[in-house]
């Protein structure tokens, strides 16, 4: 009798990467990495009051595509001030890409999906204090400073 075959745990990106890329193509974004990586595309002060909805391509004849409108949903009063910023948020995006994807921006007012995750409470100095001096083998300050915060964490959780 043969012993069946050892299956390994497959990278959740693997299992999930159609699905979510498939969503994103409907969007008309190529990859997710414009919706993930806004802040760094755009800046902080862009991207706290806007976020990608989709791009939406013209229809095209031949193999050039012309430049897309990217569509940003926008806190209602921001929504002149990334009016006006449009031209830099164009060719901060066609930047990243790596050709001229977009020449327009469109705008659509609504609030924003921002994460609901509260920041964790800040953790006791002293408790990081008494486990950073039971580590007396660990000979770097800074690694022995992580592994006390670490082990703060895990015990307060």
């Amino acid at each position: 009798m043969n012993k069946p075959a050892r299956s390994f745990a497959k990278p959740l990106r693997d299992l999930l990467g159609k699905v979510v890329g498939e969503a994103f193509t409907r969007q008309g974004f190529a990859s997710a990495e414009l919706v993930m990586r806004w802040s760094e595309i755009v800046g902080p002060e862009i991207s706290a009051h806007s976020e990608p909805l989709k791009i939406q391509w013209p229809p095209s004849q031949d193999e050039a595509r012309p430049p897309g409108v990217l569509v940003l949903r926008v806190e209602g009063p921001a929504a002149i001030e990334i009016q006006h910023l449009a031209g830099l948020i164009c060719e901060r995006v066609n930047r990243f890409l790596g050709w001229r994807a977009v020449d327009r921006i469109g705008l659509r007012q609504a609030p924003l999906h921002r994460s609901s995750r509260k920041p964790a409470p800040a953790l006791d100095p002293a408790v990081q204090a008494r486990i950073a001096a039971s580590l007396p083998e660990i000979t770097d300050e800074g690694l022995r400073s992580a592994v006390a915060r670490l082990g703060a964490a895990v015990r307060r959780g």
